[in-house]
């Protein structure tokens, strides 16, 4: 259906793309300020295309006629349901299981036999997927732990899987995934923790109760509070800090430091590196990988 025109659009008004709705320059400035301030996510000029792409669903769904419109409710102090809405539509929720295999490696190889030992002699171990998008990533931590700990689910080990879209968190609690998402995972271990069953929408595995019992899913801010209290021995905060201009990325590397348990490790992104304060606590341990030294 063709849109009316809007009644205020002038000719000093300069869209930024051309489409059926108008999205000025000030349209994206408020846009990308309202993520920023509430996601950390900075957006520049050149991604006006993304956000015009992305957007024109929800203004479509709203019977909203620009960007105007659309930026004078989502400023509005009660509609956080619509701030919610945008913030999942402008994130990028790419995941895969077993995502840069060498992480899950490391942390079979060199992070989990001490680990291990420690729950089996009574200890607390936590690991932390940080963004965890729709489950991938804390599921593939799960069977990483599994892996070395058959008896996980018994002890005191736990998966803490948060995201700050509660539409992944609701889909990571599902436990459920399309044949291509779970193709990457050799079929040995595909036929041990996941489940194959009939689904209308195509969503045919199911991860096996096993991992459920190991992850819990949690809604998080990560510039927002973090709730913990107890700190962890592993962390996966991987391709999402990227986004962030630089000064949140390092309050970001910052804040993970007090959560860490000495000698924790902290897996990143493949296109990020670790900056600010953190530098001075966090030695390399291997591609992308960071441990906190002992003695802070």
């Amino acid at each position: 259906m063709t849109q009316s025109p809007d009644p205020r659009r002038s000719a000093k008004d300069e869209g930024l793309v051309d489409g059926e709705f108008l999205l000025t320059a000030e349209d994206f400035r408020k846009i990308a300020q309202i993520l920023h301030s509430h996601a950390g996510i900075a957006l520049h000029e050149g991604k006006a295309a993304l956000v015009y792409s992305r957007l024109a669903k929800r203004l479509r769904t709203l019977g909203l006629r620009s960007f105007r419109e659309y930026c004078a409710l989502v400023e509005d102090a009660g509609s956080l349901d619509e701030r919610q809405a945008m913030m999942a539509a402008l994130t990028t929720n790419v995941t895969r299981f077993f995502r840069e295999p060498h992480h899950f490696d490391h942390l079979r190889d060199q992070v989990m036999p001490e680990l291990a030992a420690r729950a089996r002699a009574g200890g607390r171990v936590r690991l932390w997927s940080a963004a965890c998008s729709n489950g991938q990533e804390p599921y593939s931590m799960a069977i990483t732990v599994l892996s070395v700990l058959p008896e996980a689910a018994s002890l005191d080990v736990k998966i803490l899987a948060t995201d700050i879209d509660p539409n992944m968190i609701a889909e990571g609690r599902a436990g459920a995934y399309r044949e291509d998402a779970v193709s990457p995972i050799p079929l040995e271990l595909r036929r041990r923790w996941f489940q194959k069953t009939a689904a209308h929408d195509g969503r045919v595995w199911s991860v096996a109760p096993e991992l459920r019992e190991l992850v819990s899913f949690r809604e998080l801010n990560l510039i927002g509070d973090w709730p913990m209290r107890g700190r962890f021995d592993a962390i996966f905060c991987r391709n999402v800090v990227i986004y962030f201009d630089e000064p949140t990325q390092e309050r970001i590397w910052s804040r993970f430091v007090p959560a860490m348990n000495p000698g924790a490790t902290l897996y990143i992104g493949h296109s990020e590196r670790v900056t600010g304060p953190a530098v001075a606590t966090l030695e390399t341990a291997g591609l992308t990988t960071y441990r906190l030294k002992a003695v802070r």
